[in-house]
C-alpha cells in the first residue's frame, strides 16, 4: 500500500488532468505552509500569501521543463526566487520560503505522498516549536534607550533605580547625538515585573535632565539570522 502511494503519478509526460491534480494539491500544501508561518508570528499579507502560491509556481515549472535538458537551469532559476525579497528578512522567513519550494518541487516531480509527509514532519516540527517558545528569549527582557547630556558620568549613574526595578541591567551601547552633546545609553534589562512601571520611567527622568527615554521589548528579528 506504502509503495504505491510513494510511486510519482507522472509517467512520462504529465496529462492535463495530472498537471491540474498536483496543482490543487500544492495550493492545499502551500496554504498549509503559509498558516504554520502565521501562527503566533508577526508577518505580512505579501509573504503570507507568496508561501501560499509559491509551491504550485515551483510545482508547474518543474513539471512543464521534466525531461527537457534546461530543466537544471530552470530549478536554478526557481530558487533564485528568494531573492524578491526588497527588505531585509529574518532566519524564519528564509527556512518558510525553502519550505514552500522544496514543497513545490517535489510535487512537481509528481511525489505528492511524499510531498504530504514532507509537510507534517516539517510544518509540524515548526507549530511544537513555536508553541513551547523554543530559542525565546525571557518575557521579562527589554531594551532601554536614554540620552544624558553629554556633562554627565554615565557609569553608575543609574545604579540605584535599576537595583531597585531590574534583576539585571547591561549597557551595551553608547552613541553621541546632536553634534556630540548628548550620549544615547542603550541597556539590554530583565524587569523584575512583567510590565514596564511608570515610576521606574520617572525616576529615569529625574536623572537624565528630562531627556528622551524608551524603554521597548527587544526586538531582533530582522536584524540578524
Amino acid at each position: 500500500m506504502l509503495d504505491s502511494l510513494a510511486k510519482s503519478v507522472i509517467n512520462g509526460t504529465p496529462s492535463f488532468g495530472i498537471l491540474i491534480m498536483c496543482t490543487v494539491f500544492s495550493l492545499v500544501f502551500g496554504l498549509a505552509v503559509a498558516w504554520a508561518y502565521m501562527y503566533k508570528n508577526r508577518y505580512s499579507k505579501s509573504l503570507a500569501v507568496t508561501l501560499a502560491l509559491l509551491p504550485a509556481i515551483v510545482q508547474i515549472i518543474i513539471m512543464l521543463v521534466n525531461g527537457n535538458i534546461g530543466a537544471g537551469v530552470a530549478v536554478a532559476g526557481t530558487f533564485s526566487l528568494v531573492r524578491f525579497r526588497s527588505l531585509p528578512g529574518n532566519a524564519k522567513d528564509i527556512s518558510f520560503l525553502f519550505f514552500a519550494m522544496a514543497l513545490g518541487l517535489v510535487t512537481g516531480m509528481g511525489y505528492l505522498f511524499y510531498a504530504f509527509v514532507f509537510l507534517l514532519i516539517i510544518g509540524g516540527t515548526s507549530l511544537l516549536l513555536t508553541r513551547f517558545r523554543f530559542g525565546q528569549g525571557e518575557s521579562g527582557s527589554r531594551v532601554l534607550k536614554i540620552t544624558i547630556p553629554e556633562n554627565l558620568d554615565y557609569d553608575g549613574l543609574f545604579y540605584e533605580i535599576f537595583k531597585k526595578y531590574t534583576k539585571s541591567a547591561e549597557l551595551e551601547k553608547v552613541k553621541t547625538s546632536n553634534m556630540g552633546s548628548l550620549y544615547e545609553l542603550t541597556y539590554s534589562v530583565r524587569m523584575k515585573s512583567a510590565s514596564m512601571p511608570k515610576a521606574f520611567i520617572d525616576e529615569l527622568r529625574c536623572r537624565n535632565g528630562n531627556l528622551n527615554i524608551l524603554l521597548s521589548r527587544e526586538q531582533r528579528d530582522g536584524e540578524e539570522l
